[in-house]
């Protein structure tokens, strides 16, 4: 594999510059700007580092998945099967959780995988310099406590835990702790300290520039998890693309240019660009939904809004469709659900919404004694999430049915320090993904006096909760799920809106081009000659 092609430091001025540059060679007769087993991915911002689940965020949770993998992953529809594992048996007291491993998957250096390589990697995620976001998840202080992790034999590892829990292997899978990726002892350097990923990925890495691009290549050694189709982070795995550079292009029109250029093969786009870049010759866009949540939070200890009436009022005074419709671009559908819609969670019960009925918002708010006090809606202006406008419409609603609801528009860190603190009455705000039910609405819910971030601190929904981590049967958690969800509905700590839909345009010679949760997977896509 040659090595990656050095760029000057790409400030916006630099990426327009190099744009332009580019899209002149098209114009000058040049067919693609670059090799066709090559293809360029902008990204709005660099990854954090290269250290799985370490100083991460969900650009380089994104790129690094690429190239690393753990002993389970998601499928497609947010469940979680095997990935490095083949099989994996729990104990009939739920304590005790038996991985046997894949044979034939080697690292990015040739070695074998083994499960000596596993113990290594789980010793060094728990152990606190390391510094791992997930730690708190298995050693106790956030649940379950991985009480002991032995390697028996070259393919088998186990993991005891000290209480059953529903979602262990959800918290394996997760994305943001880097599915607890097994990587290589060389990953390291004779010290101690982090080198560079060395996983068992379809992809390794070439090169990181540091704020330019990630370079990465197929491994020709890579052994694919069993299945006939690609399944998120399962099924078939075949990396067709020689060479992938995630080039930083923090400026959307830079990078819109990128794509129109031919400079750039695919990158995020915004939800107001859709319509024109469906219409490019070049271009084909998709919407890839995601679990994370736009939402309006209400603080429930507030003077106003600790009435349950006012709150539901301000719901019925809502025409939700009218607001996805404007926030998303047409993009999204409602979803007053906790759960996502792709969720095999997401039944019946969960589909029913609030009614859009402005009369009986009215009645409520009579019958609640409620005088036109102010009630203020928190929002930010970032591009990439609808805090502001759904500010903007909801205000408008909520005034036609007799609400005095204005704005503060906040810098999106003081809104998080607002969030954190519990120091707002209402507030346009999106969660991130959360797959298993249990921890999305965990996300939200707790006990304000431990946590004044939670939103909903009713006991006898943290009661149900609390049930949902620990039952594994998945018709009983469904009726745990179903029964908050109706009390959700009811007593209106915060309203869901929607799920975010994030939109990407790909050059059509790039054939299978996925995005995942915001992330691209890489090894479904090639390229045409």
């Amino acid at each position: 594999m040659p090595p990656s092609t050095s760029l000057p430091r790409l400030t916006a001025p630099a990426v327009f510059l190099l744009l332009a540059a580019m899209s002149a060679m098209g114009a000058m007769g040049a067919t693609s700007t670059h090799a066709p087993a090559h293809i360029v991915v902008a990204q709005p911002a660099d990854i954090r580092s290269t250290n799985p689940g370490v100083n991460r965020d969900n650009t380089t949770d994104g790129v690094l998945l690429n190239m690393l993998e753990g002993l389970v992953g998601y499928h497609e529809n947010g469940s979680v099967g095997p990935l490095l594992a083949k099989a994996i048996d729990v104990s009939a007291d739920g304590l005790t959780y038996t991985f046997t491993l894949r044979t034939g998957v080697k690292f990015h250096n040739g070695e074998h995988m083994t499960s000596a390589d596993v113990l290594w990697s789980w010793n060094r995620y728990m152990n606190p310099k390391t510094d791992w976001r997930c730690l708190n998840d298995f050693d106790g202080h956030a649940g379950t406590r991985v009480v002991s992790a032995s390697a028996p034999d070259a393919q088998t590892f186990v993991l005891q835990i000290d209480k059953p829990s529903a979602i262990f292997l959800d918290n394996l899978a997760r994305t943001d702790c880097a599915m607890a990726a097994v990587i290589s002892k060389k990953s390291v350097r004779q010290d101690g300290s982090w080198d560079k990923p060395i996983g068992t990925g379809p992809y390794k890495l070439d090169e990181w520039k540091r704020g330019e691009y990630v370079a990465m290549s197929a491994f020709a050694d890579y052994q694919s998890p069993p299945g006939n189709e690609p399944d998120g982070y399962l099924g078939l795995k075949k990396p067709q693309i020689a060479q992938v550079k995630f080039l930083v292009v923090p400026d959307l029109s830079a990078a819109k240019a990128g794509l129109q250029s031919g400079a750039i093969d695919a990158g995020q786009i915004t939800s107001s660009d859709v319509k024109e870049l469906r219409a490019h010759r070049h271009l084909r866009v998709i919407v890839p939904g995601e679990a994370s949540k736009n939402t309006l939070l209400m603080q429930t200890h507030d003077p106003v809004l600790k009435d349950e009436r006012i709150r539901l009022a301000i719901a019925l005074s809502l025409d939700m469709r009218q607001i996805v419709e404007a926030a998303s671009e047409g993009l999204a559908q409602v979803n007053n659900s906790a759960i996502h819609g792709k969720s095999l969670f997401y039944s019946a019960q969960q589909k029913k919404g609030y009614p859009y009925d402005p009369a009986k918002a009215r009645l409520l708010l009579q019958q609640a004694g409620y005088r036109g006090q102010p009630i203020v809606i928190q929002a930010n202006k970032r591009a990439h999430v609808p805090s502001y406008t759904v500010a903007v419409l909801s205000q408008a609603m909520m005034q036609a049915a007799g609400i005095n609801a204005q704005i503060e528009v906040l810098e999106w860190a003081t809104q998080l320090d607002r969030y954190n603190s519990g120091n707002y009455q209402m507030s346009s705000f999106t969660y991130s993904s959360r797959l298993d039910p249990a921890l999305s609405y965990e996300q939200f819910s707790g006990s304000k006096a431990v946590q004044p971030r939670k939103v909903w601190d009713d006991p006898d929904a943290q009661r149900l909760i609390v049930q949902s981590f620990v039952e594994a049967d998945s018709k009983k958690r469904q009726a745990l799920f179903d029964q908050l969800h109706a009390m959700m509905m009811r007593q209106t700590p915060l309203i869901v809106l929607y799920n975010t839909s994030g939109a990407w345009a790909i050059r059509k010679r790039v054939n299978g081009y996925t995005v995942w949760e915001g992330k691209p997977l890489m090894w479904t896509a090639s390229v045409k000659d």
